[in-house]
């Protein structure tokens, strides 16, 4: 049992590990929110708190699960403990854990984390969707985050909010990329900054139409719809485009980074802002681009990233290059091979990827992660992903 504080609300809410289950009497979809990973975000643990109260069996067509991520860390205020939890989900990590005679406040929590997630997979019935609510320390517009799955972007198209792909390129270990290796819809919704209220209100709206996307609501002729579906396309400014991550500054270890004052995500910059410094020496953007998630914050290791629009253009194309699965055709060439038969990731020679732009394997499906000193592992999410549980969803 957890205490849950807000300063944007004075009420303490008594929360368990799981918020809320609503089993619905017709069958549906299996929805699963998570809030709470970092336990300075308490947006989404009190959104769902508040919607858990607003919907019943008779309702509610399939399954919808509430899951509170970091309690440790949410009875300090703190966005973790010993580590970041939301940077742990990794292969090695995961396999390891069952083996550490002891583990720290947050493998704790991820035990029983990949404990419960791994419940509701076996024991109830797909679709499924997942769904981790964040807030930034940082001004922002709500956005969407999620791996690059072509399942991905189709269902996150749907809300009136900007979406950012890449971010698994940049960041190790995040909850919902080891759930899309799964093959599963995963995305992450930031929903604004920590202690504001419309915080949580952004998030409400974005239960309500995840539960009308998945149809287990049913939403026609409703102002509900309406109204949640207005919020959001209002308070993102009718932004509701999509962006790719082209840089992160990650902060090293005994490096003082401090982030320049009154920085916005989805801010315009250009080359030569000075954004922040390090160790006392000026950081200037090298792009025209957008600044997002500036850290205003004392924990965490991402000081800002730069994100650029992509164009309608190559979203389209790079869903049709998938859909033909044309990077059969990379392995021909010399110093790229497949990394087992399972096809889910490429090796890459580094002398080889000097001839080939970024944006070609991004188009393909691939983000890339360093192997070794000579080699890159690319990642592609459409191979594992589950099409064909969605194929007959509305949405896709």
């Amino acid at each position: 049992m957890t205490l849950i504080k807000n300063k944007s609300i004075t009420k303490t809410t008594i929360i368990n590990r799981i918020i809320g289950k609503i089993q619905g009497v017709k069958k549906g979809p299996t929805i699963v929110f998570f809030a709470g990973i970092h336990g300075n975000e308490k947006a989404g643990v009190i959104a769902l708190k508040k919607v858990f109260k607003e919907f019943s069996e008779e309702t509610i067509n399939g399954t919808v699960y509430g899951i509170l991520g970091n309690l440790k860390a949410l009875e300090k205020n703190q966005r973790y403990l010993d580590e970041d939890l939301n940077r742990i989900w990794t292969s090695e990590q995961l396999k390891n854990i069952p083996h550490k005679a002891t583990l720290n406040a947050e493998e704790k929590e991820q035990k029983e984390l990949f404990a419960v997630l791994h419940r509701i997979i076996e024991n109830d019935s797909g679709p499924f969707y997942f769904i981790d609510f964040h807030t930034t320390s940082s001004k922002t517009l709500p956005f969407i985050t999620i791996n690059d799955a072509i399942i991905n972007r189709k269902f996150s198209s749907q809300f009136p909010v900007p979406i950012v792909l890449g971010i698994e390129e940049y960041l190790n270990g995040p909850m919902l990329s080891y759930i899309n290796e799964l093959g599963y819809v995963s995305l992450g919704f930031e929903s604004g900054q920590h202690e504001e209220k419309e915080a949580i209100v952004n998030c409400i709206s974005f239960i309500y139409l995840t539960l009308a996307f998945t149809n287990a609501i049913d939403s026609s002729n409703s102002k509900d719809y309406t109204k949640y579906y207005n919020q959001l396309k209002v308070v993102s400014k009718k932004q509701d485009k999509v962006f790719e991550i082209v840089y992160l500054h990650t902060i090293k270890q005994d490096e003082i980074f401090k982030m320049k004052e009154g920085f916005k995500s989805f801010e315009d910059i250009k080359k030569k802002t000075v954004l922040a410094t390090s160790n006392n020496q000026l950081i200037f953007s090298k792009y025209n681009a957008k600044i997002f998630m500036p850290l205003y914050q004392k924990k965490g290791k991402e000081g800002y990233f730069i994100i650029k629009e992509i164009a309608p253009f190559f979203l389209k194309l790079s869903t049709v290059l998938r859909s033909i699965k044309a990077d059969n055709v990379l392995v021909i060439l010399p110093g790229i091979f497949w990394e087992n038969t399972n096809k889910n990731a490429l090796i890459v020679n580094l002398k080889v990827t000097r001839f080939f732009a970024k944006s070609i394997f991004h188009l393909l499906g691939y983000r890339n992660k360093q192997a070794d000193a000579t080699h890159l592992k690319l990642y592609n999410r459409e191979r594992v992903s589950k099409t064909e549980m969605y194929k007959d969803q509305q949405w896709y």
